[in-house]
């Protein structure tokens, strides 16, 4: 902040709200972890194992780092913009690296057991989230991150780009959701209806991605948390107004 005044603080509430979802998004993976450790056997990346590495990666890239990387914009308030912006690409691209990790796993592993690849309806909308994701890390970056977008094309492209940054976080835990039961289906159909241990740690775990989820949606479309424009921020954009509208003496038709 400026002169060295005090930065001011939070919003109350949000902190709270985004210490919430962090505490749910460790007990997120240290829960995946126990599922494919206690019940499936681990992880191991050549061997029979290698399926487990799927959703492991998937829950940490899809779910929680995905999750993080739209929270930065609520956490880092009042730092400067361009900095904020750079650790929200770069952690949405690291959430890419390691779903695509999980998505070899899957394809490796299915290729050695000789089961067929995308058939079922996790596998499609995995992949959609997948494919959209990387889609609009691209253009996120072509838009706000790489010199030569224009003021005007960044403030169309900005809403659609906040629109479906929520709605593939939205998409992503749904095809967790559709992998869980299917996990579950395939390895304990007999006795999943008996309440097994597994069943239910499976289904915990679905309870808290649906949580997690709930609480990040919540923090991002909270009016009063959004960001509030730094003095230069606020400067840059009546400079642009002065420039695209001053044409029209007295504010034009």
């Amino acid at each position: 902040s400026m002169d060295g005044a005090p930065t001011p603080a939070s919003p109350a509430g949000l902190s709270a709200y985004v210490a919430v979802s962090q505490l749910l998004g460790l007990t997120l993976l240290a829960t995946t972890g126990a599922w494919l450790g206690r019940y499936r056997g681990g992880v191991a990346w050549h061997s029979p194992l290698q399926f487990n590495i799927h959703p492991l990666c998937m829950v940490l890239g899809m779910v929680f780092l995905q999750g993080d990387a739209l929270l930065v914009y609520r956490v880092f308030r009042h730092e400067a913009k361009r900095s904020t912006k750079v650790l929200h690409a770069l952690l949405h691209g690291l959430a890419l690296v390691i779903a695509l990790v999980g998505i070899i796993a899957v394809f490796e592993s299915h290729r050695t057991k000789g089961i067929p690849d995308m058939y079922s309806l996790h596998s499609w909308c995995g992949m959609a989230a997948f494919v959209l994701y990387l889609l609009q890390w691209l253009l996120g970056c072509g838009f706000f991150l790489l010199p030569g977008a224009s003021f005007s094309l960044r403030g169309w492209y900005k809403p659609q780009h906040v629109f479906f940054g929520i709605a593939l976080f939205v998409l992503s835990i749904a095809a967790c959701l559709l992998g869980i039961t299917e996990m579950l289906l395939f390895n304990i159909r007999d006795s999943y209806s008996h309440f097994v241990p597994e069943g239910v740690l499976a289904n915990t775990l679905g309870v808290m991605l649906v949580a997690f989820g709930l609480v990040v949606v919540y923090v991002l479309t909270r009016d009063d948390w959004k960001r509030p424009p730094l003095a230069e921020e606020l400067a840059l954009s009546m400079d642009f107004k002065t420039l695209t509208e001053g044409e029209s003496p007295g504010g034009g038709s």
